[in-house]
């Protein structure tokens, strides 16, 4: 797959089941990660791997943290199940830094685009991923539990597996409806 096709063509898996990546392939990815634009070469960013045991200690966490925002039983339930949908699951923190020329929310985006750069491998690789967010990314509980510093911020679970279903790919849209001149 070369990079143009890759761009035109990536697209979320949400039904993901085993295997994960094996360590070549995470390799792969985790080298495409750290390859995004980093203004200063800070490298603000963080990537927690959860598999097997690991996966139940994030629902561990998921459930904890639900419990303690007053969750009704379904969703404590629910939030159980969340880190269920892939073999594995790897949380995405921006770990940023006060600098004098390269503001905070660089940092954030700098740990987006390694989120982005992750799935198109994974998805260059033939592994499904899908970028998640949700109320657990800015929960201060599951930033304690994860041993987060406060400033500290995740920019989302990508949960990356073998599709379980070969998904149609969606149409081709055109990114010039999206354009204004000046």
């Amino acid at each position: 797959m070369d990079a143009i096709e890759l761009l035109l063509t990536r697209q979320s898996t949400p039904r993901l089941i085993a295997p994960a990546p094996d360590a070549t392939q995470l390799k792969i990815i985790l080298d495409a990660a750290i390859r995004v634009p980093d203004h200063g070469a800070l490298a603000p960013w963080e990537f927690i791997i959860a598999t097997d045991q690991g996966l139940n200690t994030l629902a561990d966490i998921f459930v904890e943290a639900a419990k303690a925002s007053g969750a009704d039983e379904d969703f404590v339930n629910k939030a159980k199940g969340m880190p269920m949908r892939a073999p594995m699951v790897i949380t995405v923190v921006a770990k940023t830094q006060q600098h004098p020329k390269v503001p905070v929310l660089e940092q954030q985006i700098a740990a987006g685009c390694a989120t982005m750069a992750m799935q198109q491998a994974a998805f260059a690789l033939g592994i499904g991923a899908v970028w998640r967010t949700g109320d657990f990314a800015f929960d201060a509980n599951v930033n304690a539990a994860l041993g987060l510093e406060p400033h500290d911020q995740i920019v989302g679970f990508l949960y990356v597996g073998t599709p379980a279903v070969v998904a149609p790919q969606k149409p081709q849209k055109e990114g010039s409806q999206y354009v204004r001149y000046l």
